[in-house]
């Protein structure tokens, strides 16, 4: 296809679009997205939406869909959106300013939503001519959105699930927008990306089986399109995590300390070295004087334990390989609140040197601005035996 390449590592095999897009935008919005993430939920796909709206729990996608409008709003004020009534999509374009039409689509009082109604509003959108199909969501959505429309458009996602491994995401709303733009101006290029997706009744027992799905064409600008997370483990990682968790066990660890305990390889790694029983590989754990105290938590477990503990806290995270996100990704329940109870110099970042090595920056997406803004600039990672890297987090 003319102008158009397979995304690899490198940036160069990246070609040009031929062809300036309509400016007509459809923007769709998976309303239970990333809604499991602070309950320490392994995803929200369906039929979890059931007990999100049983259960009245927070919604996240439809905030994340008005911060990316809001941007854009400011960005490219003059485009035509076509987008879904109610939640999955009409109530969450408030503050654009340009020409919103309505897709007719879903029943404006249909609650529940569901992944039929996702797939049927995609293919609606690109039945009404859009340039490109936005949608805000996870995992599960891309794969909606692949099945229903496959490569008839360019598609772009704003991420907002609790699993976030496709290669279809911009980095956050605002990057998004900022990509509709660029893309609309004739200023972005197409790449395919791959769809991935992980196996939930696998994830929730601790297993993660990562499938692909396919590609979508996907607007591409260097440095705002994310890469799909790698699972992939170099020759000699296993030795480069033993030396991190026998540098933490011997001179990091102190007694008397709340460990608040991330996701992942090495912080597992770290938990078995310090004789930490019961560590969830895939979820957020609470550890005190070498033994769990809380396992597989919740935002809001998390919260009390950590605002009624008047000790030293610290936060053990590792970025997400080919991705390098520390927080919003997959540790939802390591939230802006609990963040800030911690604080920024309590925060220990673990990573080899070889998944280090496949990383740029590090990012941050909490989902609080000021968290993220507190976040930011250089920060030490411990990659080896007293060894150590300062990394930018953006």
């Amino acid at each position: 296809m003319p102008g158009l390449a397979r995304y690899g590592e490198d940036e160069g095999m990246v070609q040009p679009s031929n062809e300036r897009p309509p400016p007509i935008l459809g923007v769709v919005v998976n309303p239970f997205s990333g809604a499991g993430g602070r309950l320490g939920w392994k995803g929200t796909d369906w039929p979890l939406p059931l007990r999100v709206a049983e259960e009245r729990v927070p919604l996240v996608a439809p905030a994340r869909a008005r911060e990316f409008m809001a941007h854009l709003s400011r960005r490219k004020p003059g485009l035509v959106v076509y987008a879904p009534p109610g939640p999955m999509g009409w109530e969450s374009l408030g503050e654009y300013r340009g020409d919103v039409r309505l897709l007719d689509c879903v029943d404006p009082g249909k609650w529940p939503t569901t992944p039929e109604d996702t797939a049927r509003c995609a293919r609606l959108a690109v039945d009404r001519g859009v340039g490109l199909l936005v949608f805000v969501g996870g995992d599960g959505t891309a794969r909606i959105v692949l099945e229903s429309v496959d490569e008839k458009v360019p598609v772009l996602g704003v991420p907002a699930g609790v699993k976030v491994y496709s290669g279809v995401f911009a980095y956050t709303p605002r990057e998004a927008a900022e990509i509709v733009a660029l893309f609309m101006e004739g200023r972005a290029r197409l790449v395919e990306r791959m769809v991935l997706d992980v196996d939930e009744e696998a994830f929730r027992r601790g297993e993660l089986v990562v499938r692909p799905y396919g590609y979508l064409r996907v607007p591409m600008a260097p440095g705002l399109v994310a890469s799909g997370k790698s699972a992939s483990h170099g020759p000699g990682e296993e030795a480069e995590i033993e030396e991190i968790a026998e540098y933490f066990a011997d001179e990091l660890y102190e007694d008397c300390t709340l460990y608040i305990l991330g996701p992942g390889r090495t912080v597992s790694r770290i938990a078995e070295k310090l004789g930490i029983e019961g560590k969830t590989r895939l979820g957020v754990d609470v550890a005190h004087n070498r033994s769990l105290i809380a396992r597989d938590v919740d935002e809001e477990t998390l919260y009390k334990i950590v605002s009624s503990y008047p000790g030293r806290k610290v936060i053990v995270v590792s970025p997400i390989g080919g991705q390098g996100f520390l927080f919003g990704r997959g540790n939802q329940q390591i939230s802006p609140r609990v963040i800030r109870l911690v604080g920024r110099d309590n925060i220990i970042v673990v990573s080899s040197p070889s998944k280090l090595s496949r990383l740029r920056v590090l990012r941050v997406d909490t989902g609080d601005p000021l968290v993220d803004e507190m976040l930011r600039g250089y920060i030490r990672v411990l990659t080896g035996y007293g060894r150590y890297r300062m990394v930018r987090v953006e």
